[in-house]
């Protein structure tokens, strides 16, 4: 059993039985058929579950839809990512030539997925409760500290709905330009939106994703309308 594995599994507080089925769990697409693809659909579905239970059980008298929008808060790439990095798991990721070199093992989303690769491959090799015990303890810190009242609505969602309730056009979300390394992109992201006599709202926002990007931006219009009288 080399070191790395060894060190690995302290770290996840989890010893395998079958090495292989985490040696796959660490092993990215872009180094071939024989990848973690599987066992990330596997894991994904492990941990929206495990969380959904534990969301269900902590807020009993919660909404659907706040149940809904905690549980996509706890499990999104960028706060499994940050679980991957305590982890270290970058360290530990097997990767094809060209994701070594264009940084792959600090990219949020490979980290992410790996981090549910190796859930998947927790549960294969011992089977739910080893793999509930490695999701409770992992994300143990992030579910004490939640709230109700974190199921706000993201800003996007907000817009729209905004929009809509007025009969107004939905907004439209336009890349104006990215820039900066493939490890480490910018992202510049136009929200515009028409009101009242065809008057054309837009503003630009900057984030290292499409997605932070749109969201800040549609944070940014909502400030814009609430100024403009339409809340």
């Amino acid at each position: 059993m080399s070191t790395p594995v060894i060190e690995l599994q302290k770290k996840i507080g989890y010893s395998f039985n079958q090495l292989d089925l985490l040696e796959t769990a660490l092993r990215h697409r872009s180094c071939g058929a024989k990848n973690n693809e599987r066992k990330e659909f596997l894991g994904d579905a492990l941990l929206g579950f495990v969380v959904a239970d534990s969301l269900y059980r902590k807020f009993p008298k919660a909404a659907e839809g706040e149940l809904s929008r905690l549980r996509a808060k706890l499990v999104k790439g960028v706060s499994l990512a940050v679980i991957a990095k305590k982890l270290g798991l970058g360290e530990f990721l097997i990767l094809g030539p060209g994701e070594m070199k264009s940084g792959g093992h600090r990219r949020d989303s490979i980290l992410a997925d790996a981090l549910e690769s190796i859930i998947g491959a927790i549960y294969l090799d011992g089977g739910i409760d080893h793999a509930r015990d490695f999701i409770d303890r992992w994300f143990c810190n992030q579910l004490e500290n939640l709230s109700v009242s974190d199921a706000k609505k993201d800003p996007k969602t907000q817009l729209q709905e905004l929009l809509q309730s007025r009969k107004l056009a939905l907004p439209q979300y336009e890349v104006i330009s990215t820039a900066g390394e493939m490890h480490d992109p910018k992202f510049e992201v136009k929200c515009s939106v028409v009101v009242f006599k065809n008057e054309n709202l837009t503003c630009t926002e900057t984030a290292k994703s499409r997605r932070i990007a749109e969201q800040k931006a549609a944070s940014n219009m909502l400030q814009i309308l609430q100024t403009k009288g339409l809340k």
